[in-house]
């Protein structure tokens, strides 16, 4: 079955906003309350300043990342860049976590589902980037008017 230019849009746009809304509503509680976020995960944090600077830091970051591919599931001449992006953003954390795996033991049941939710998503995204060479290369058919 031959999928025409506006499904495929349509999956596209809902990859790129799913991710987005993902990365950037993670990296917001985070950013505004790391103690709550993290005792979600079983990991019970000191109000240290420092601490609390370097994990707000990176979450800010990715609450900024998160809506330029947010962005990108709403211009469409965003959407490869943005699904690039989240394919980045989405395989670091997998890669660092499994690395983290590797090198520390098992994590929680709740970290790992984080894993595995990264994993999909840098999926998805690079899924997207795929679909957007294709189209641009013109191997999917384009409705006509």
């Amino acid at each position: 079955m031959m999928e025409t230019i506006m499904t495929i849009d349509f999956k596209y746009r809902l990859v790129l906003g799913f991710s987005g809304l993902v990365a950037a509503s993670i990296g917001l509680a985070i950013t505004l309350d790391p103690q709550a976020f993290y005792t979600g995960y079983g990991i019970a944090l000191t109000p240290q300043p420092n601490l609390m600077s370097e994990l707000r830091a990176p979450a800010a970051n990715l609450a900024a990342l998160g809506l330029i591919i947010l962005a990108g599931a709403l211009n469409k001449n965003l959407a490869r860049s943005a699904a690039l992006l989240g394919t980045t953003v989405f395989s670091a954390f997998a890669v660092g976590r499994i690395i983290s795996l590797v090198l520390d033991g098992r994590p929680s049941a709740g970290v790992l589902a984080a894993l595995g939710i990264e994993v999909v998503l840098a999926l998805l995204c690079a899924w997207v980037v795929v679909q957007e060479r294709r189209k641009k290369a013109g191997n999917i058919p384009q409705v006509t008017a």
